[in-house]
């Protein structure tokens, strides 16, 4: 009889126990019912349909594009908007995915400088659709270019890496050579040689300037990161997209510094952050989001070109530091920032201006 009423409780403890379970679950998932419906009804209400095409790096570069698609994220989340994104891995892919993007959608971005052929053939066949571009110009009046001055935010990570080098080596590896990715150059050129014109030489001679003609093969970014590294260089800014994924596995093996680009890449690679002494944080997702908000707003601007600078809020410093940075070097960095914006200090964007640059000595 004992035995049999110990059996009884068991298996009413246990139904009182998965009853209540289930009671808990179905409170949360209604919670959470409950709480989905308020931030959708707390949504602006628009019509407009958005989309973007991805440069080669795709989601989840963890750097330009994944920034450029965080500015449509927090468009989604305060209007009734649901972006399309389409992913170009080739170069091929551009005008097939801006030509799908305009039958469905009101605005549509290109994300990075190698699209314009392609947005300008689409854009030119589609008058009634408005069009948006990252780091180019297309002079059509459907067409909003948004810009940004990489080369001042570069030259803070150059004052940061001159002054937290211990072997006075400094490297950079970019995507591909191009004028915009030499925008990035001459600016991190400029920073470090202002602080250590000694570590700029061969950063200006190029001896420690790689590229890996890519913004998405992860192994030779890790592959040219390696060999400045072994040459002595103990921090390397990189502007490469998923490139610098590469740069930050070679930093971990090497137990040398790198430095981030476009995001806060001590936030979006975790793995990371050990080694990232700083990113040089490019707003491109102020740009998404301010074209998509003057779209929805009717106050979209074709025909012209936004540039975004340290005065704008457009580049700068990321707000993760490490703590292997000294405060004193920050402090510093942020009166370069000063001198930029008063126009004390005018920072080169050509290798050749680089060349010409000379230094003001703030302390």
């Amino acid at each position: 009889m004992k035995k049999l009423l110990s059996i009884v409780l068991a298996v009413l403890v246990a139904a009182s126990f998965f009853s209540g379970c289930g009671q808990k679950q179905q409170q949360q998932s209604q919670q959470q019912e409950q709480q989905q419906q308020q931030e959708q009804a707390k949504k602006i209400e628009t019509s407009v349909k958005i989309g973007l095409a991805t440069d080669e790096g795709g989601k989840g570069d963890k750097s330009f594009n994944d920034a450029a698609i965080a500015g449509l994220d927090k468009i989604a989340s305060e209007y009734t908007v649901e972006p399309v994104i389409l992913e170009s891995k080739q170069n091929d892919q551009y005008e097939p995915n801006l030509k799908n993007l305009a039958t469905a959608n009101d605005l549509i971005f290109a994300v990075g400088f190698k699209m314009k052929d392609a947005l300008k053939k689409v854009a030119t066949a589609n008058p009634d659709k408005k069009f948006a571009i990252i780091d180019e110009t297309v002079n059509l009046p459907n067409v909003e270019s948004i810009c940004f001055k990489e080369e001042e935010g570069s030259f803070l990570m150059g004052v940061i890496a001159a002054k937290t080098s211990q072997t006075g080596k400094i490297g950079f590896v970019g995507g591909i050579d191009t004028p915009l990715i030499q925008k990035f150059e001459a600016g991190f050129i400029a920073g470090v040689k202002s602080v250590n014109p000694e570590a700029a030489k061969e950063l200006q001679n190029r001896k420690n300037v790689k590229y890996a003609n890519s913004f998405s093969d992860i192994n030779k970014g890790y592959e040219l990161a390696k060999s400045l590294y072994n040459s002595g260089c103990d921090v390397i800014y990189h502007a490469a997209g998923g490139v610098g994924l590469g740069v930050f596995n070679a930093a971990k093996d090497m137990k040398k510094w790198a430095i981030g680009v476009d995001s806060d890449q001590a936030v979006t690679v975790p793995k990371a952050k050990d080694v990232i002494l700083c990113s040089m944080l490019k707003r491109v997702d102020v740009g998404t989001y301010s074209a998509s908000k003057d779209m929805i707003e009717n106050k979209f601007k074709g025909g012209s070109t936004l540039v975004l600078g340290l005065k704008e809020d457009g580049v700068g410093i990321a707000p993760t530091v490490n703590p292997a940075v000294q405060q004193s070097t920050i402090d510093l960095a942020n009166k370069y920032k000063e001198a930029i914006i008063n126009g004390t200090i005018v920072v080169p964007s050509t290798l050749d201006d680089v060349k010409k640059f000379k230094p003001v000595e703030i302390k």
